[in-house]
């Protein structure tokens, strides 16, 4: 009675006070700070992008917090990270614990019961006879299944039905089982409600209810908690981030030192009253220009007449002469043409 005892699950407490984790693109969630007794199903409910995923790794032991602290089941966040991840076990995660489209139902109970029995089995497991830890193995995996509600021979091929040919609640239920093999104090599942027709949500939840009422503390990210939950939300981080910007705004406004703080339409006034003092004086300087090239005109024809002249001569000097040089040289090759 006292092994039996000790090996049923109990529930772990979770204590969580100004958590928060920061990644490199800034704050996944800040400030979450909640109580769970043991056995409690507590439901993570906020927008896809709020962080609702990376809480629920940080409070399972998979990523380390950055600020705040918790306690799962009396050990302490982020100190006790590994011990964390002993007691607790993840369901559907995508991209963490993802079932394998190729492998069959009996393939991946078999798989997970094998690993729990090298990675987490004690030393007496190992003594016992291989017909014992078969049978062992076996009655975990039955247990599981059942916990999760997955009947197995309602399934296309029992079994052997593969993975990809599971309907969505059937998948759920399934990683449920895997999670449950190792009889954790803490299941945490992602994404609960992704995906599903309104009755079988209402089956997804009444299925983590009944794995609270057994005694394992449930934590499952979801887009909308439902009744009798312990409801944690989540924000974006682009809404967090709103009043901040704001109110840094407020104290530090973008204008250097010495400048004034105009609004747009004092501004565009401001524009036009320029552009059209710049116009202005364009016109006065190009007035100006005239009227000065127009005087340096009228002083400059007689100068200019009088040098126009002096070209038309030179010119038909120029002409003379090479009229000239043109006879002689004809000439002369007449007179070299008759010699030869």
């Amino acid at each position: 009675m006292g092994a039996e005892a000790e090996e049923r699950p109990h529930g772990a407490a979770v204590v969580a006070d100004g958590f928060g984790l920061k990644g490199p693109r800034g704050w996944a969630f800040r400030e979450v700070s909640f109580r769970a007794g043991p056995g409690a199903l507590v439901a993570i409910e906020g927008p896809s992008g709020s962080g609702r995923t990376c809480l629920l790794l940080a409070l399972t032991g998979r990523m380390k917090a950055k600020e705040g602290t918790a306690e799962i089941g009396g050990l302490r966040l982020p100190k006790k990270m590994a011990a964390v991840r002993r007691i607790s076990a993840l369901g559907h995660v995508p991209g963490v614990s993802e079932l394998d489209p190729a492998f069959t139902v009996a393939e991946h109970l078999g798989e997970r019961a094998l690993l729990q029995r090298r990675f987490d089995g004690s030393v007496r497991t190992f003594l016992r006879r291989p017909s014992e830890r078969r049978a062992s193995a076996r009655a975990r995996i039955d247990e599981a299944v059942a916990a999760a509600g997955l009947d197995l021979a309602a399934l296309p091929k029992g079994e052997r039905t593969s993975v990809r040919d599971l309907e969505r609640l059937e998948a759920l239920r399934l990683s449920i089982a895997l999670a449950l093999i190792g009889r954790p104090r803490l299941l945490a599942v992602d994404d609960t409600d992704l995906k599903l027709s309104d009755a079988d949500r209402a089956e997804a939840w009444a299925l983590l209810r009944s794995v609270a009422d057994s005694g394992t503390t449930v934590l499952a990210v979801c887009s909308e908690a439902p009744e009798g939950a312990l409801r944690i939300t989540t924000l974006d981080a682009t809404t967090a981030a709103a009043p901040d910007t704001d109110t840094d705004t407020d104290k530090a406004p973008d204008t250097a030192p010495g400048t004034e703080a105009r609004t747009d339409g004092e501004a565009e006034a401001d524009t036009e009253a320029r552009t059209e003092a710049d116009t202005a004086t364009a016109d006065d300087t190009a007035d100006a220009d005239t009227n000065k090239a127009s005087k340096a005109d009228k002083a400059q024809v007689p100068a200019k007449a009088d040098k126009a002249e002096v070209p038309a001569k030179a010119d038909k000097a120029d002409s003379d002469l090479t009229e000239d040089t043109t006879e002689e040289g004809a000439a002369d090759a007449l007179a070299e043409t008759g010699r030869a």
